[in-house]
């Protein structure tokens, strides 16, 4: 099999060609953990955690190594602990618990490494010593700059010239840079805020440089595929290239970069602004996670997202037909299958998850047109093939239908339980009273079936 990615750098699709077929590396640029995750940064969790997923299925689950970074130390954390007067461990202690219990809640498994920036201070400033002695930064009231003229590819990841650079880093412009364009390494900390001594004086290290040291100590100089937000590309992205090259005498740095898509809600940019930031443990609690992985698949992951309500709903919708279809042939065992060839080569060209879903769609159908248990069990193979190597598909139907919380559980059960009574004694009236209220006031749809009954929560 051929995997083609989209690479930001040479702005192509191209072959995707390892390194090292048995070590291909790939790092995400992960959270700043001072808060609760939005949408966007769960869009661009579950786009790369599939493309590890094709990787491995690609070269095999040993031979890939998935590296995914959380950041704990930055000036929005400062902040939030001056507000909170949290301290800054409990913070992003806190916050780094919920990211990934979140994540974990839309299928998202936990990278192979997880390096937090503050554990990795002494690799920084061993970076900073080789890019100081090489003349590709300096030292300046406290600061240490990178020197973006010392660098003439400077630009070439977002394409900016030379006048957009400056004007995207002017909030950095100060009096002691030798070009307005240099960025911080290493920035002074006060007595009341976070720092390591160091040979420039007690700091901490400026967000662009944590990346790059982070993937020299887990995955080289120079390895294989880095992703991250659209957003990401300037300056985070084009400084990472800049510091990391440097400090290795010209080495490449990463071969191919991957950038998802900004997201929207309904039509809008999502701003604080605008009050339509949607927290992902906010929307846990209204919408199973499966769901929302599969709605946040369902655009090509570089094109623009739009998250909307309906989207959610259409998504639920989706799902619950195809667990419908499980539940159906839930006496029927699997033939146990690879995933379909036509799922596979739909992601294995650039994450083409649209195709890949039509394609699910296919495999749905067969299954729901299949008339002998020979055909059934084929077609249950191929769905929950295809659905395990997307994140779909894996829960046992009954469970799906009727996940809910334990005290709605309490409620809801016993409805049932006297719904399927009055149906017995063919009191009708009492049994449609019953399901009118489970829809109305707890949002549970009752299916009827010759031999039983089923439900399920709205989402």
């Amino acid at each position: 099999m051929t995997v083609y990615l989209h690479n930001t750098l040479t702005r192509k699709k191209e072959e995707f060609k390892p390194l090292d077929p048995k070590n291909v590396r790939v790092y995400f640029c992960g959270p700043t953990v001072y808060n609760y995750a939005h949408i966007g940064n769960a869009r661009a969790a579950v786009v790369f955690n599939l493309l590890a997923k094709v990787l491995r299925y690609a070269y095999g689950q040993e031979h890939v190594r998935y590296v995914s970074n959380l950041t704990d130390i930055d000036d929005k954390i400062i902040a939030a602990a001056q507000e909170t007067g949290e301290g800054i461990g409990a913070i992003t202690k806190k916050y780094a618990d919920i990211y990934n219990e979140d994540m974990a809640a839309l299928g998202v498994e936990r990278p192979d490494a997880q390096p937090r920036a503050t554990e990795y201070i002494p690799q920084m400033l061993a970076m900073i010593d080789k890019l100081v002695k090489s003349g590709h930064a300096y030292e300046a009231q406290g600061h240490v700059l990178f020197s973006v003229p010392s660098f003439p590819d400077y630009g070439r990841l977002s394409r900016r010239n030379r006048d957009d650079m400056i004007a995207g880093a002017r909030v950095e412009v100060a009096p002691y840079k030798k070009d307005p364009a240099d960025f911080v390494l290493w920035k002074p900390s006060t007595p009341e805020q976070p720092g390591w001594d160091s040979p420039y004086g007690r700091g901490r290290p400026g967000w662009h440089l944590e990346c790059s040291a982070m993937n020299e100590a887990l995955n080289g100089n120079h390895f294989d595929i880095h992703a991250g937000g659209e957003d990401l590309i300037f300056p985070h992205h084009e400084n990472e290239i800049a510091q990391s090259v440097c400090a290795h005498g010209g080495e490449a740095y990463v071969n191919y970069w991957m950038h998802n898509g900004w997201l929207m809600v309904e039509g809008q940019k999502m701003s604080k602004s605008l009050g339509n930031i949607i927290l992902v443990h906010d929307l846990l609690g209204r919408a199973a996670g499966e769901v929302i992985r599969f709605a946040l698949l369902s655009t090509h992951y570089r094109q623009p997202f739009d998250w909307t309500e309906d989207l959610l709903q259409q998504s639920r919708r989706t799902l619950d037909r195809y667990y419908g279809l499980l539940r159906d042939v839930k006496d029927i065992k699997p033939v146990d299958l690879d995933a379909p060839l036509a799922v596979v080569e739909a992601l294995e060209d650039d994450l083409n998850t649209p195709k890949a879903f039509a394609e699910l769609a296919v495999i749905a159908k067969a299954l729901s047109t299949a008339k002998t248990d020979e055909e059934k069990a084929e077609a249950k193979g191929a769905l929950l093939a295809a659905g395990k190597l997307m994140g779909f598909l894996q829960q046992h139907p009954v469970t799906w239908f009727t996940e809910v919380s334990m005290e709605e559980r309490e409620v809801i059960v016993p409805m049932i339980q006297a719904l399927k009574a009055a149906r017995e004694k063919k009191d009708y009236a009492i049994a449609d009273k019953i399901r009118a209220e489970l829809e109305a006031v707890h949002g549970v749809i009752v299916s009827i079936k010759p031999n039983d009954i089923f439900w399920s929560k709205k989402s």
